[in-house]
């Protein structure tokens, strides 16, 4: 008796080490996949947090190439209002040649004036002279 309990022990250890065996690279295998799968994990983390990276530099572009056009906006606003001053300034030049004009065609008006008046004054006193002698 004691024989078949030492016999049926052995073929126990005997059955019993390949289904360990098995077991334990099973075991080995699902470690292995549970490290793999952590990984895959970490990696779809880091992806995803790089495609937002990218999206964020891509709206950072945009936004830098709005600032620009926004610059140049200001640019042009500024020249726009120098170039509103300078037609403002422009108009009172146009306005004061005009008036200047005006001035000149009076001097020259008042010129005629003045030459009729000398003129006149020498017929009144050659007409005065004529009257004093009589006519002779």
């Amino acid at each position: 008796m004691v024989h078949t309990l030492r016999h049926h022990n052995t073929l126990q250890q005997h059955t019993a080490t390949p289904h360990c065996n098995t077991m334990q690279q099973t075991s080995t295998y699902c470690d292995i996949l549970q490290r793999t799968a952590t990984y895959c994990n970490i990696l779809q983390h880091t992806a995803t947090y790089c495609n937002i990276l990218q999206h964020t530099a891509t709206y950072c572009n945009i936004l830098q190439y709005t600032a620009t056009y926004c610059n140049i906006l200001q640019y042009t606003a500024t020249y726009c209002k120098i170039l509103q001053y300078t037609a403002r300034y422009c108009n009172i030049l146009q306005h004061t040649a005009l008036y200047c004009n005006m001035l000149q065609h009076t001097a020259i008006y008042c010129n005629i004036l003045q030459d009729t008046a000398t003129y006149c004054n020498i017929l009144q006193h050659a007409a005065t002279h004529c009257n004093d002698h009589g006519g002779e």
